[in-house]
């Protein structure tokens, strides 16, 4: 599964100096994978400026500062956005090594702990653009949300399937909008093979065209789930293993990701706005507030194919060691049955940063 469509294809690194011009920069963060920005003296600042505007245009590839650089500009670097330095290899010794005292006292302690400036002010932005968005489109219909969202964030979005029991409507709706939107599945391998097949089923019927299939990391499933039942030692523990992790690395590039979480749900999804912002990616939500009639029908009107277990008394479908028939109030009653647990963990922006955290790597030093 993927997009066969031809792409320009981006240049794997491209070198720029501190007198490259805004547009150039931004040109750059478009055309490359990973990005130089040469200092020609270590008191010129401007590198800083055209980092951060880097970065605010959604570059997610390596920026790299190369040139005259001294060690205790690492965490003015760190801040605008860099993560690799590697300075001139003329530099003197002593500029090529960490000092263990900082010139500057503020930043002799925990300054990378701090949310780096050209990222507070891109939250920032975001987060005043969903309160916009909700302000305007609060009421809209599905296909409207979709639409809108698709051409905010265009390059981009995604969308995160289950394709669980009510995930073809949500689907159907993109497909009507633009079938080349990038479609997320979490194939946690622990899945019904009912959904697999009705995965496949959905994909051909609405002639998706870029589904990406996200799995663990081998490596860490070994580590972590040696024998495959960490599900019953750890529900937690496992979701975030399959789940959040894999999700994490998969969205990365990404601004927006379009669920298909609605207020009757129950939980903590009753407030659900069309369009939410969790600190750090735009959630858009465009079936939020259909009820269960509301989407029997539209699945009706749109002849869409049922998940083979909703037949079977299965309202929510998620993997199968911890998913259960149910006939609850809510649909997702059956999940986690007895326990108190009512999601996985992908949508709680706390597991989410502190998984994300994780995954990062460290500024690198080169020399």
């Amino acid at each position: 599964m993927g997009n066969d469509s031809a792409a320009t294809p981006r240049l794997a690194r491209v070198e720029i100096d501190t007198a490259t011009t805004p547009d150039a920069a931004l040109e750059a963060a478009r055309s490359a994978q990973a990005i130089d920005i040469r200092f020609p003296a270590f008191k010129d600042g401007r590198g800083y400026s055209l980092a951060a505007l880097i970065r605010e245009s959604g570059f997610a590839g390596e920026l790299r500062a190369t040139g005259d650089i001294l060690p205790d500009q690492k965490d003015y670097l760190t801040r605008t956005g860099f993560d690799v330095i590697a300075p001139d290899d003329g530099s003197p010794r002593w500029a090529r090594t960490s000092f263990t005292h900082a010139y500057q006292p503020g930043l002799a302690k925990g300054a990378n702990d701090r949310v780096p400036a050209y990222r507070a002010r891109a939250l920032a932005i975001r987060k005043a653009q969903v309160e916009a968005l909700n302000q305007q489109y609060g009421d809209a219909v599905p296909e409207t949300i979709i639409a809108v969202a698709v051409e905010v964030f265009e390059g981009r979005i995604a969308m995160l399937s289950s394709f669980g029991i009510e995930a073809a409507l949500g689907l159907a709706l993109l497909a009507q909008v633009d079938r080349s939107v990038p479609v997320v599945f979490l194939d946690t391998q622990r899945h019904f093979p009912q959904t697999l097949s009705y995965r496949d089923e959905l994909v051909a019927h609405l002639r998706l065209e870029d589904v990406r299939i996200l799995t663990p990391d081998p490596a860490e499933a070994r580590a972590a789930d040696n024998d495959g039942k960490l599900f019953e030692r750890d529900g937690e523990a496992c979701c975030d293993l399959r789940k959040v992790r894999p999700l994490n690395a998969g969205l990365e590039g990404f601004d927006a990701v379009i669920t298909g979480r609605k207020r009757a749900h129950g939980g903590g999804r009753q407030a659900l706005q069309p369009f939410e912002f969790d600190g750090e990616r735009v959630k858009i939500n465009p079936v939020a507030g259909l009820a269960p009639a509301d989407i029997a029908a539209l699945y009706r009107e749109m002849k869409l194919p049922a998940h083979p277990l909703s037949s079977q008394g299965y309202t929510s479908v998620g993997c199968w060691p911890c998913t259960a028939p149910s006939s609850g109030a809510h649909a997702r009653d059956g999940r986690w049955p007895g326990s108190d647990r009512s999601e996985c963990g992908i949508f709680d922006p706390v597991r989410t940063a502190r998984a994300d955290a994780a995954r990062k790597r460290a500024v690198r030093l080169i020399g």
